[in-house]
């Protein structure tokens, strides 16, 4: 291992070293400062002659008498199963006061890609007692969908609510959490990038107080920490996330927040290293660099674990077309739309359903998964809440009592949907036969003729008359 008293220049986060041999790209790298503090960075370029390394604890007290030493090895996640229950700083470094962890086996932080021909198609439903995500916009097992908020929105407080209630359905019957049965268990990588301290407590709090932590690994990047270490973070996250999975037979869900930091950090990083900038700033690689982190979700044949990806991110101005959203529509699988006006009118989580989408709905739905009506009633409550929404519109030119009867149906539909259906507020948990029945008692607010995406057998059999009788029982 060679040492250099060679830094020519100090960036930002980066050090420019130096160095009279082959360094490789992403190797560690412990910096010595005059005062005797070690520091530790990363390569982040290496060409004939020089290096340029990103620190992790910021650059203060660096100068050209600091001494640089190659490592000759990338960083490395030290994994256990033990990591369960545990609070990791960004670097991965225990915050919680427990004991040093001891590891099972040191992991490549960078993981490596699955293989495609590998890949198992997602098509497990994962329920996560939030209606407007199992009724809508349902999460599969190995599915990535991406929740877009604003800022100021609740979507820290839809995430714990996620990360507290999500389960496999096969597990709740099973009692598998205890490990008493022959299936997977579940668990939870929370990774947060860049959050308050504010919020970090928020986090703690909430995930002690529901003894979610012990099925959980947290991550948290705090917003003081070097920017440099949240291009890290949510790497150790997914590390820790596959060896649970694919060598430990869990199912794990990854929820990471907020990724709009991440990416400010890789632009900032950039900035330093005087790339030519992309849109809006950024740099030009970002899509590759998301696509590297949302890629490590998914299903491997002959596995029995899974890997599922919730990346929360707050759009800039409320923009969904700004490059972040935009890119990350593009590599994930859907997306959870957090929305301001019905978070201005107290509907708790605010879910706006219409914009949301999950591709793979369809093949984690119906008989034998959540049940045989639940594809039907999802487009039906689609299709009447979108007339609804667009008779507020007529309603704002013609007034309400222009409308027909069956209109002014519609609108209430419309109304009630949101009070009943998407709000249940952040400590309800509402298993699918719940949801749906919910969803049956606001379908049964509009005539059976209206209900034309339905099966009529589903009608005869969950349709609610004026009596609160089914229609079979009336026909009867």
């Amino acid at each position: 291992m060679k040492e250099y008293q060679t830094i020519t220049e100090v960036s930002g986060p980066l050090v420019f070293a130096e160095v009279d041999e082959p360094v490789g790209y992403d190797e560690m790298v412990e910096i010595e400062t005059p005062a005797g503090a070690t520091l530790r960075g990363q390569v982040l370029e290496s060409s004939e002659g020089l290096v340029a390394i990103q620190v992790f604890e910021g650059t203060e007290g660096i100068d050209r008498n600091a001494s640089v030493r190659f490592l000759g090895e990338t960083m490395k996640m030290p994994v256990t199963e033990d990591l369960l229950g545990r609070v990791l700083d960004g670097s991965g470094n225990p915050i919680d006061g427990g004991p040093e962890i001891v590891p099972d086996e040191r992991q490549d932080i960078v993981g490596e890609a699955i293989n495609p021909f590998s890949r198992e198609y997602p098509e497990e439903f994962i329920q996560t007692g939030v209606s407007a995500i199992d009724g809508m916009n349902t999460l599969v097992r190995g599915q990535k969908l991406p929740i877009f908020s604003g800022s100021g929105l609740p979507h820290n407080d839809l995430a714990l609510q996620i990360a507290r209630q999500a389960s496999v359905p096969e597990e709740a019957e099973g009692d598998g959490a205890d490990g008493d049965d022959e299936g997977s268990e579940f668990a939870v990588i929370f990774g947060a990038m860049g959050i308050t301290q504010e919020e970090a407590n928020e986090f703690m709090e909430d995930f002690e107080r529901t003894g979610a932590l012990e099925r959980s690994v947290v991550f948290m990047n705090l917003a003081d920490d070097p920017a440099v270490e949240r291009t890290v973070t949510p790497r150790l996250a997914l590390t820790t996330a596959e060896y649970l999975a694919f060598e430990k037979d869990y199912h794990v869900l990854v929820i990471l927040t907020d990724m709009t930091n991440y990416c400010e950090a890789l632009r900032e990083i950039g900035a330093a290293r005087e790339e030519v900038p992309g849109r809006r700033g950024y740099p030009g690689y970002m899509y590759t660099d998301l696509a590297q982190l949302y890629e490590r979700a998914g299903r491997i044949e002959g596995q029995e674990g899974s890997v599922t990806q919730i990346p929360i991110l707050t759009m800039p101005s409320d923009d969904i077309t700004h490059p972040i959203p935009d890119l990350t529509g593009y590599i994930t699988e859907g997306q959870i739309i957090v929305d301001r006006s019905l978070n201005s009118q107290g509907i708790e989580p605010p879910i706006n359903v219409l914009p949301s989408l999950s591709r793979l709905m369809d093949d984690g739905i119906g008989e034998g998964l959540t049940r045989g009506d639940h594809g039907d009633v999802s487009d039906q409550l689609y299709a009447a809440y979108a007339e609804g929404e667009d008779l507020r519109d007529l309603v704002n030119i013609v007034g309400r009592e222009a409308l027909s009867d069956r209109d002014n149906q519609f609108l209430d539909f419309a109304d009630r949907f949101e009070t009943e259906f998407v709000q249940q507020g952040f400590d309800t948990n509402r298993s699918i036969e719940e949801t749906l029945g919910v969803a049956w008692d606001l379908l049964s607010m509009l005539p059976p003729e209206e209900l034309n995406r339905v099966d009529e057998e589903a009608i005869e059999e969950y349709y609610v008359g004026d009596e609160g009788e089914s229609v079979e029982a009336t026909a009867d």
